[in-house]
């Protein structure tokens, strides 16, 4: 199986849980490759792989899914998770940062998505064993994200893409789904859970606290197992009734 954006938090999170799981497991880095040696030595079991790839390059990521594939002996399992999430208020930004900020949110975020999933889904038909992919969405693609609008905005149009995906890729046994989580305690957010930031962030949940990456993982682990076929095409909130929709 392969994780996107695997060196920290979430992705690495889902690295380890489906390492513990008994899963052979490719751990995908953009930058940090320093994170990234980290989450493959972390991770129980043998034949795990790391690879690199800037997924605002369709070519790379064609290519990533590819050496997932040679070093896996195959690929059932996607875990779309690599994404851009930068400040852009709108109300402040020049209009230069503002058009720059959006172009990478949706190369990454959006397009990186849809063509890993088009590349891994490729492999998964020809294997014709059927497989998982299970995109990481957002809260903030129904809650709105004022100081971030471009994440949000192609956060709900991962969702979107994921439900076009399950009817498509359903004839061929791939099951597509997503989960929007709220606010994850990981290390690129972890200086916003102090002071009276913190607090307003924890208020949000009445449990009075944010996710951990563990439990996030775990949704996702179980949205990849065989047991989960029939949640094709779902978008599981994991927001600890921060925000309810019907």
């Amino acid at each position: 199986m392969l994780v996107s954006g695997a060196s920290r938090g979430l992705g690495r999170a889902v690295a380890r849980a489906f390492a513990a799981n008994g899963d052979t497991v490719a751990v995908h880095h953009g930058s940090r490759r320093q994170d990234a040696e980290a989450t493959l030595a972390s991770l129980p079991g043998d034949g795990h792989v790391l690879l690199g790839a800037d997924l605002a390059d369709p070519r790379q990521t064609a290519g990533l899914a590819d050496a997932a594939a040679e070093a896996l002996g195959g690929l059932d399992v996607l875990v779309n998770n690599a994404a851009v999430n930068a400040p852009h208020p709108p109300a402040t930004t020049e209009y230069d940062h503002w058009c720059a900020a959006w172009r990478r949110h949706v190369d990454v975020n959006l397009l990186g998505t849809a063509n890993l999933s088009h590349a891994a889904a490729r492999h998964m038909i020809g294997q014709g064993t059927g497989g998982r992919i299970v995109n990481v969405g957002s809260r903030g693609a129904f809650r709105g994200e004022p100081d971030h609008p471009a994440y949000g905005a192609t956060k709900a149009a991962v969702h979107a893409l994921g439900q076009s995906l399950a009817v498509a890729l359903a004839p061929y046994g791939i099951a597509v789904t997503s989960v929007a989580p709220g606010f994850i305690d990981t290390e690129r957010v972890t200086h916003r859970l102090t002071g009276p930031e913190g607090e307003a962030i924890r208020a949000q949940s009445p449990y009075g606290r944010v996710a951990s990456p563990e439990e996030v993982a775990e949704a996702v682990l179980w949205l990849a197992s065989p047991r989960a076929q029939w949640s094709a095409g779902a978008v599981l909130d994991l927001n600890g009734a921060s925000y309810l929709r019907t």
